[in-house]
């Protein structure tokens, strides 16, 4: 990619730079290469220089440039003997080539040089060509690192249970991951529904990882957390200048997902002029980073996810139909945590060992009356809910046995064991003793337990059982 012109950016201003930013002036034009070194210097970078394809090899080892500025022909050789050791140590290079050597730029980018200048150069051009390379390898790194981070918080990625509802969601994640798959055709979007907490997004991961290009980037946007107004750089990137803050050009999430998965979570939460940006994006499969007239191409497979009823918000005419058709194709639903049935204590005993480990405790199973109350509470959280407070019994708990007291699990939602109850025409006296009775069965005698469910406090709670004759 040639630089642009002076005059078509704003001129590059000194001091913007990190001094930490090393650059190696590869020249044997003395008078040049001074120039050059000068003007670099007083733009805030540290800048070496060597006269030749040695010299310069040795100030590589020495000083590990972040940057080099490359001329092509040296005394001991051409700057394309030098260029693949550069490339492959990540190091930028911009290579410097004489009017009529248009051959050798256009060799130096097939081997991986960032950019390239004609000389003559103007000073203020290649300032310009440094900062756009440097840009470039931030964000390289910035997307390695994102890659490396991703593929570290796969390992383990799983969807447990043997529930029928369980086993069906996997069936449908290995049939969507295939037709994700299928070579020179275009991803088909998947939405996945299903409460808070019951695991979309796990669901999201092991379809990335079930399909062919595993190893590529997975990149995970919570259109909920986002600042509005932000949301569409983020997404969609932007160019320098194209907003006050804007002061460098910067890749959108569209385009770090590459050819891999961009998992739009929450997507009934995305404003609705971004959803008609968004619904261009997918017919199209092109992005326009904010201030750009250039496109860039999408070949990333878009997987979305809600809480939210979609088709409901459509006809409140809060969500566009257009886009609601176009991401409704692959539709796969998560079965929320209550209806999965004994998955539920393998989860929980999942979570309590996962604690466990992480913090060097002894393995402690739970009680008869916690694996009940496990098993028998309804989980409006659901997964989420569910590894929060087994984690949080697991850490409090001093008994040898995780009790149904350490997991402190609201009484109000809490699903009972069978009560006894009052016959018609009972005292209201009577009916407070039967409550109280259940109450304590329900937590194993304890009474701060039964007063919490009770919405009483532990004095009045003693105050009732006395006036009861109720003894543990």
């Amino acid at each position: 990619m040639q630089a642009q012109a002076p005059g078509q950016e704003q001129k590059f201003k000194p001091g913007r730079v990190s001094p930490k930013v090393r650059v190696l002036l590869v020249e044997d034009e003395v008078i040049f290469a001074r120039a050059v070194a000068k003007r670099l210097q007083q733009a805030g970078y540290d800048c070496e220089h060597a006269a030749t394809l040695e010299d310069g090899r040795e100030l590589v080892r020495q000083m590990a440039p972040d940057l080099v500025l490359l001329d092509m022909r040296l005394p001991d050789g051409n700057g394309l003997d030098l260029l693949p050791e550069l490339v492959s140590k990540g190091i930028a290079v911009i290579s410097m080539t004489a009017y009529g050597e248009v051959t050798d730029a256009v060799y130096a980018m097939k081997l991986g040089a960032t950019d390239y200048l004609k000389k003559p150069v103007d000073l203020e051009e290649l300032l310009l060509a440094v900062e756009k390379a440097q840009t470039a390898t931030q964000l390289k790194h910035h997307l390695d690192y994102s890659r490396q981070r991703n593929m570290h918080a796969s390992e383990g990625v799983e969807l447990l249970g043997d529930s029928p509802a369980v086993s069906s969601v996997r069936a449908q994640i290995e049939r969507f991951a295939q037709l994700v798959s299928l070579s020179d055709a275009i991803p088909p979007t998947v939405l996945i529904q299903g409460e808070t907490g019951t695991g979309k997004d796990v669901a999201a991961r092991l379809l990335h990882l079930s399909c062919a290009n595993s190893d590529r980037p997975f990149v995970h946007v919570d259109c909920a957390s986002l600042p509005a107004e932000l949301i569409e750089s983020e997404l969609f990137g932007h160019e320098k200048g194209a907003f006050t803050s804007a002061q460098a050009s910067r890749y959108g999430l569209i385009e770090a997902a590459e050819d891999g998965t961009l998992f739009l979570d929450e997507i009934g939460e995305l404003p609705l002029p971004l959803q008609a940006k968004l619904l261009n994006v997918l017919e199209r499969r092109r992005v326009r980073r904010l201030g750009s007239t250039k496109e860039h191409p999408v070949q990333a497979r878009f997987v979305a996810a809600t809480n939210r009823d979609l088709h409901q918000m459509v006809l409140e005419g809060r969500f566009r139909s257009d886009l609601f058709y176009r991401l409704n194709v692959l539709t796969m639903h998560m079965p929320p945590l209550r209806e999965r049935g004994d998955d539920i204590l393998l989860l929980a005993k999942h979570f309590a060992t996962q604690t466990e480990r992480r913090y060097g405790l002894q393995p402690r199973p739970f009680s008869i009356e916690a694996s009940h109350m496990i098993r028998d509470y309804q989980w409006p959280g659901n997964v989420r809910e569910l590894k929060h407070q087994v984690s949080r019994a697991v850490l409090l708990s001093r008994e040898s046995q995780i009790m149904s007291h350490d997991l402190a699990l609201p009484g109000s939602l809490q699903a009972a064991p069978p009560m006894v109850t009052p016959e018609p025409g009972v005292t209201l006296e009577s009916a407070e003793k039967v409550l109280i009775e259940n109450a304590l069965r329900q937590s194993n005698n304890n009474v701060s337990e039964a007063a919490r469910q009770l919405g009483i406090t532990r004095m009045a709670m003693r105050y009732r059982m006395e006036r009861h004759g109720l003894k543990l």
